[in-house]
């Protein structure tokens, strides 16, 4: 299991015991439960990480939305427009976060994370509660719905955290109008969405300072930051070339290989196994995240570990990018002390029933095995993001 952070604990605690009293007395006002759907019901062996994974292929202050308007202008290309962001929920329909996270979902390119930033914004926009309680006990309910609504995601989780954090924790609140206050609450929820929509960008601005020209370098899985970050490069007329292992079981390895060679970047697909094999030829790696711990650790795709081992030992820097939403309150103290997220393997040929198969998705990979963490708060040491955890949760 996770082990959570001594601070989460008492945050928890405490919260829970303002809103237990509060929800018994407003239970008939408040919003009527979500019931969660899983991606696919009829196939519990599959974890919902899994199946989203393979569907789509920080400190928050007020100068994060500067930064990122600086680093991407206004309106870039496929950027969520203001009329989407202030969109109306039918009056005539029931309100159902967990609807409104799957319509943002079906956008490619929108993370999980930020599908549920969005369905919790239009949770304020379309509630009708008339005290400043009645309407966290909404978000709160909303945002548990969304969290068991994948427990093996953790940067769904990480996101609603944050989320309700950002939003909810100001004192100003106390002193305004009802009306003023939801409309304070809603113009911080779409800017948090925004800053988080944006994130991807800053953090290809970023690392791609640190490509050099005639590097090669090496990738694991499909990572859409990396990919922005590559492309990016590419574009600032950077000369390299990537090593794409192939990622099995779901070959995700083959589809980043496809869009690197739409983009005219010399590529080779390795087999996973190949990976000590190429090392030397390999100037640094680049990797996602499915989460960031606050060991300064990660959390990533079934392979991320082993190579991390390799290159440490033929001294080649590994460099993780990562969204600051993907930053869990999580201590992880080994391989086996993680929610497993199972994913479906086809080896091809009939397996006897007595051989076991491992079918778990991902691994943890420790910090001292990483060199640096490209996010949207900076450029990071795995030292450092205890602190920045702190800070993003206070």
């Amino acid at each position: 299991m996770w082990h959570r952070s001594a601070s989460f604990i008492l945050d928890k605690r405490e919260n829970d015991d303002v809103l237990s009293s509060e929800s018994r007395r407003m239970s008939s006002l408040s919003m009527a439960a979500e019931t969660p759907q899983q991606p696919n019901p009829n196939n519990p062996n599959i974890s919902a990480y899994y199946q989203t994974r393979s569907a789509h292929h920080g400190v928050v202050t007020s100068d994060w939305l500067a930064q990122a308007q600086a680093a991407v202008g206004h309106s870039p290309d496929g950027a969520v427009t203001e009329n989407s962001l202030s969109k109306t929920v039918d009056s005539g329909k029931t309100f159902s976060v967990i609807d409104e996270f799957n319509n943002w979902r079906k956008q490619p390119d929108l993370a999980e994370a930020v599908a549920a930033i969005r369905a919790l914004a239009s949770v304020i926009r379309s509630s009708e509660a008339t005290t400043m309680m009645e309407l966290e006990i909404e978000l709160k309910k909303a945002s548990d719905s969304l969290k068991s609504w994948d427990t093996t995601s953790i940067s769904l989780t990480a996101g609603c955290d944050l989320f309700m954090r950002y939003v909810t924790r100001t004192s100003a609140l106390e002193y305004e109008d009802f009306n003023s206050a939801k409309s304070r609450l809603l113009e911080r929820a779409e800017k948090f969405g925004e800053i988080s929509y944006k994130a991807r960008k800053i953090i290809a601005m970023l690392g791609q300072d640190f490509i050099f020209d005639g590097c090669t370098i090496l990738v694991h899985g499909f990572s859409r930051v990396v990919l922005e970050l590559l492309k990016t490069a590419a574009q600032n007329r950077k000369v390299f070339r990537v090593l794409c292992t192939e990622g099995r079981p779901d070959r995700s390895g083959l589809r980043f290989s496809n869009e690197l060679a739409k983009l005219d970047v010399p590529v080779k697909l390795l087999i996973d196994s190949a990976v000590a094999y190429s090392m030397d030829e390999v100037d640094m790696i680049f990797v996602g995240a499915d989460g960031v711990v606050e060991s300064g650790g990660i959390i990533n795709m079934m392979g991320t570990y082993q190579i991390a081992l390799v290159a440490k030992s033929m001294n080649k820097p590994v460099y993780v990018a990562a969204e600051s939403y993907k930053f869990a309150r999580l201590y992880p103290l080994d391989q086996k002390d993680m929610v497993p997220a199972l994913r479906p393997i086809d080896f091809g040929v009939p397996i006897p029933s007595k051989v076991e198969v491992e079918t778990s998705a991902r691994d943890y990979t420790p910090p001292q095995y990483l060199t640096l963490l490209f996010t949207d708060l900076g450029v990071l040491t795995p030292s450092v993001v205890s602190d920045e955890l702190i800070q993003l949760y206070l």
